[in-house]
């Protein structure tokens, strides 16, 4: 007798149910999800005195589960080292130094972040509970007592950051920030940016301050990296956090915001003009409106424009001529370059020096500069890389203070004279070269000598014998 096609079927199904459910029961094994807990020892004295100081908790999973371990207090607090961890079947060990998640006492005020704290001393009730996956629930508890522990945090107790903006740009304005940490404690210190995807960018604390670890004020000078060659974190807005943890791994952070604007390594260099020379040196007449001196501004001298200027000869010219130079510095990164008086076109005389018209040396700005081997000191006639009708004109955060800078990704052209007055016999004729000055911060190998020019000074009156 033959069976039906539906009777058939359904004997399969009743046998492929009982046979996935036998293979369910061989391979899910049965019983209580936690197979064992236990701590190693019941009592730790967790004080860095290597003694005592931790623990080693033991457990065992017989399926896949999420762990959550307390620790209750008598006075019924309760404390959490993990909290719904997903973890495998498996045996697991783990050391516990009485550390958990950060937690604040009754009438405790901080300016910190407890991220983790030692719990006080007493007997406490732990607990493992594990959830399998059919949400079943399994414990295991027993007592564990922390005695003679170094509970004091160790606090942050003065936290500052400022400028909170600041342009690390080299330019001699807001560009570093001062960070100061005081530790109540010995503790590592960690001080780093962090930026909006969670990425950590490390401060290193001034040399010369306090020993690392040490309790007391730490010092931290930031300056984006710049100094060292590098460019500073991009523009935007920081987090700067300061993080302390001890010896037995309480850790405590404080943080401030930090904003960086107008950021980067300045690079620039003098380039050769479209054809012929890197720097136009040509010899002009001297007129008396040109004088300049610490008060008055005189005359600009215009820029030449001779087309033999851009040949490579010597120059021979009158004592009581004007040396005039031409040349074009590009700013060829996307951070402006601040710079200062006096303007292109200046005229100084062979005696002065930038200082003799009140152009004093300014920290990070950037300024053209002519030397001699006659000068006395390094560039001692110094120019502008523009003039205030064609910079970028930007305000200092701090005060209000407009300063001038030359645009990135772009060329100014610079130029100006020296009236030479006196003859130095044993150096005639001598050599002039162009320099590009960042004051205070360098004069790059490759802008330092450039352009060199032989100059030979003549005396009118020396071939005169009715004036000798």
């Amino acid at each position: 007798m033959k069976l039906s096609i539906g009777l058939t079927l359904l004997a399969a199904l009743v046998g492929f149910g009982l046979v996935a459910a036998a293979g369910r029961f061989l391979l899910v094994p049965t019983g209580e999800t936690i197979v064992m807990a236990e701590f190693a020892h019941a009592r730790i004295t967790p004080n860095a005195d290597g003694e005592d100081d931790i623990t080693t908790f033991r457990y065992e999973l017989r399926r896949n589960a999420e762990v959550t371990l307390t620790f209750t207090s008598v006075d019924g607090q309760v404390f959490t080292f993990r909290e719904r961890q997903p973890r495998i079947a498996g045996e697991y060990s783990v050391p516990f130094s009485g550390v958990v998640g950060g937690f604040v006492l009754p009438g405790e005020r901080f300016i910190n972040t407890v991220e983790r704290r030692l719990m006080p001393n007493g007997v406490y009730t732990w607990t493992l509970r594990a959830v399998d996956e059919a949400g079943t629930l399994s414990e295991r508890s027993g007592t564990l007592e922390i005695a003679d522990a170094d509970t004091a945090l160790p606090l942050i107790s003065s936290f500052s950051v400022g400028p909170s903006t600041f342009s690390p740009n080299q330019d001699g304005i807001a560009d570093r920030v001062n960070i100061e940490v005081y530790l109540e404690k010995e503790a590592t210190l960690r001080v780093y940016l962090l930026d909006a995807n969670g990425v950590e960018i490390p401060i290193a604390a001034r040399r010369g301050g306090r020993l690392p670890g040490e309790a007391g004020r730490h010092i931290f000078d930031y300056e984006g990296g710049v100094d060292l060659g590098a460019d500073p974190p991009p523009d935007g807005t920081y987090t700067v956090i300061a993080e302390a943890q001890d010896a037995v791994g309480q850790r405590v952070t404080a943080s401030a915001s930090l904003t960086i604007e107008l950021g980067g390594k300045p690079r620039a260099e003098i380039v050769p003009q479209v054809q012929g020379v890197d720097v136009v040196f040509v010899s002009m007449p001297y007129e008396e409106r040109f004088a300049s001196d610490f008060d008055v501004l005189g005359d600009l001298v215009p820029p030449p424009d001779d087309p033999q200027s851009l040949a490579f000869s010597s120059i021979t010219m009158p004592l009581g001529h004007m040396l005039v130079f031409m040349l074009t510095v590009e700013n060829y990164n996307n951070v402006p370059i601040r710079t200062t008086y006096p303007p292109p076109g200046t005229v100084y005389q062979q005696s002065q020096s930038a200082a003799s018209l009140g152009a004093f040396e300014s920290s990070g700005a950037w300024r053209v500069g002519i030397q001699c081997e006659t000068s006395r000191m390094s560039f001692p006639y110094r120019w502008a890389l523009g003039s205030p009708e064609t910079l970028m004109a930007i305000p200092d955060p701090r005060d209000g203070t407009v300063h001038y800078y030359v645009p990135p990704n772009s060329r100014v052209v610079v130029w100006g004279g020296i009236r030479f007055t006196d003859v130095e016999r044993r150096q005639n004729p001598q050599r002039c070269w162009a320099g590009l000055i960042q004051e205070d911060v360098e004069v790059s190998l490759r802008n330092s000598y450039v352009g060199a020019r032989e100059i030979e000074l003549v005396d009118p009156d020396a071939n005169n014998p009715a004036e000798r």
